[in-house]
């Protein structure tokens, strides 16, 4: 498969060009740019000014934020597939949080100026973004009640079912295979915990059964692990 090719289907995947048609993800296409940020490599800062969105082409990003404390919080990471950057971009205002490449990224950046000239041919992109920022804002508003309301084993479920259902989005039990993409130490920043708490989650989930490791892969049995994280 080709590099355009390539580029074609993970805007296709995107959830905030998903409404695009062909003509117009042709259109976006030819007006990214593409970046490589290397492993551990800060792409910018909180308060940095936002002239550009970034589409994860592979690799990892973590977003995050550092408390008054200077305890550093992340609350999501960006893999394939994935936009970051773009409330900066969208709003003129500065960046709300620090980004850094978890490991090498190869990724592709969109200015404001040629997201305007995209949307003006095609207006379907506008309500895309509508979208896309509405479910961005009920993710953090579900995150937020995670940490502040859940253990850390239902806060670890609801992360693993996550995972499972974009592996899987159309099933609801048997069992999933799901990768996690980073160390224990990423997810327990994810989760708000520390890692041995992260670890002793997980060996809990593991010891009932509701996962297990196969590889470098957990298998979820997500009957179970949606009756842990309280979604049934």
């Amino acid at each position: 498969m080709s590099k355009t090719a390539d580029i074609g289907r993970i805007l296709e995947g995107a959830q905030i060009f998903s409404e695009m048609d062909d003509a117009a993800r042709e259109a976006l296409a030819a007006e990214l740019r593409p970046v490589t940020f290397n492993a551990g490599q800060a792409i910018f800062s909180r308060g940095d000014e936002g002239r550009e969105l970034y589409l994860v082409l592979s690799g990892r990003v973590r977003l995050s934020v550092l408390t008054a404390e200077g305890r550093e919080l992340s609350f999501a990471q960006a893999g394939e597939g994935d936009i970051f950057g773009e409330i900066a971009m969208l709003d003129g205002s500065p960046r709300t949080a620090d980004a850094t490449a978890v490991k090498k990224t190869q990724a592709m950046s969109l200015s404001r100026a040629a997201l305007d000239r995209v949307v003006e041919t095609s207006p379907a992109l506008a309500h895309s973004i509508i979208s896309f920022l509405c479910r961005r804002l009920r993710e953090a508003d579900m995150q937020l009640e995670g940490v502040a309301l859940h253990r850390i084993e239902v806060r670890l479920a609801r992360y693993l079912a996550g995972l499972a259902q974009q592996v899987a989005p159309d099933r609801d039990e048997g069992q999933v295979d799901v990768e996690l993409g980073m160390s224990q130490g990423e997810l327990a920043l994810l989760l708000g915990a520390s890692r041995p708490k992260v670890n002793g989650a997980l060996t809990m989930l593991e010891d009932q059964g509701i996962v297990e490791r196969v590889g470098d892969k957990l298998r979820c049995d997500l009957e179970e692990l949606r009756a842990l994280a309280e979604l049934e």
